[in-house]
């Protein structure tokens, strides 16, 4: 790889999360505040998150809006982060939504954290458990925590966890 720095190098989306693990005040405020800081067309920042920590009522909610099968790993996470774009054009808000969680991710590998983002999620019924308001629409949910041990991961999975990450390579990138 090029001079790409470590924390982009380095980043990758586990399944296996630490079930013990908690996240402080200090790790949750900062991730917030690295979301707060991303790119935003017109300054809009058209952003919103739910955050749930493991057990909390809000952590809860958000677990049942996502698939069985991402439940089963996903119930490990220190922590759940509905984002959600609110107003606007729904390409625009979506495109800065994604700005704001992808600086969170960033942010959480430079702490020592991994964070894998789900979009296969019951959008109604996230708005409905979360009582959001008409224009704060959920677009995906990020589990956030420590690293665990794949091994408690089913056998699909495991194998998944384990395997080379992969990238398409470049030349395949670019439209001309």
């Amino acid at each position: 790889m090029t001079d790409l720095t470590p924390l982009l190098a380095f980043r990758w989306s586990p399944r296996a999360f630490d079930p013990d693990a908690e996240l402080t005040a200090d790790e949750v405020a900062t991730l917030l505040e690295a979301a707060r800081w991303a790119p935003s067309a017109g300054n809009a920042q058209p952003w919103r998150f739910a955050l749930g920590r493991r057990q909390s009522e809000t952590w809860k909610r958000i677990l049942v809006g996502l698939p069985e099968a991402d439940q089963g790993w996903a119930r490990h996470a220190a922590a759940l982060l509905l984002a959600a774009h609110a107003g606007g054009e729904p390409e625009r808000t979506a495109y800065d939504l994604g700005q704001a969680v992808a600086h969170l991710t960033v942010q959480a590998t430079a702490l020592g954290l991994h964070v894998r983002q789900l979009t296969r999620l019951d959008r109604a019924r996230l708005a409905t458990e979360l009582d959001l308001p008409d224009d704060v629409r959920p677009l995906a949910v990020a589990a956030v925590g420590r690293l665990g041990d794949p091994a408690t991961l089913p056998p699909d999975l495991y194998a998944r966890e384990t395997a080379l990450r992969r990238r398409r390579p470049l030349p395949a990138l670019l439209l001309h």
